[in-house]
């Protein structure tokens, strides 16, 4: 059952919009204005310009593996567990943009970072088992994600304490007095 074709649109269409909301969802949650411009930032950290370039080629490339992973599925319970990891690590990709951006807790989004990091190499051997391309499609996303865990280790590092960040910002008018 070799392709991108293998049970029709389907799985095309569905698998690419689970993809866009993920990239819908992470960009709206993505503030980078006075808070985040405000933080100190390793030398290293890629310009601005990059991430959404790259997010875009690494969506691009999870939704044809997992395309190519429910394709090739050798039963139900299999594409139950390929769906289950897509949906996962898309809530956990949701869930780091929240801490980071809305929240202001680089420091806890660190520690979700991890979680998302591990999910995505679940992701990239799960998918290889059904079949071994789909993971290699992967692999960037685990490589990314990996530099931003840490690009996130050293914002934490170089931005102590942050802990007193504000957890969410209120509307002047729900601010309780």
């Amino acid at each position: 059952m070799d392709g991108l074709l293998a049970f029709g649109w389907l799985p095309i269409v569905v698998a690419s919009a689970g993809s866009a909301a993920i990239m819908i969802a992470g960009g709206i949650l993505t503030e980078t204005g006075p808070w985040y411009q405000s933080l100190v930032k390793p030398s290293w950290q890629p310009p601005g310009w990059v991430f959404a370039p790259v997010w875009t080629v690494i969506y691009i490339l999870t939704t044809l593996g997992t395309v190519l992973a429910w394709n090739n599925a050798d039963s139900a319970a299999e594409r139950l567990l390929l769906t289950t990891i897509f949906v996962l690590n898309g809530l956990l990709n949701i869930g780091w943009s929240l801490l980071f951006f809305r929240a202001r807790r680089p420091d806890l989004a660190r520690l979700e970072v991890v979680c998302l990091w591990i999910s995505t190499v679940l992701m990239a051997e799960i998918y290889a088992i059904a079949q071994p391309a789909a993971g290699w499609l992967i692999v960037p996303y685990v490589i990314w994600v990996g530099i931003a865990a840490y690009l996130n280790h050293c914002v934490v590092r170089l931005n102590q304490p942050l802990a007193e960040a504000p957890r969410f910002k209120q509307d002047e008018a729900t601010r309780v007095a």
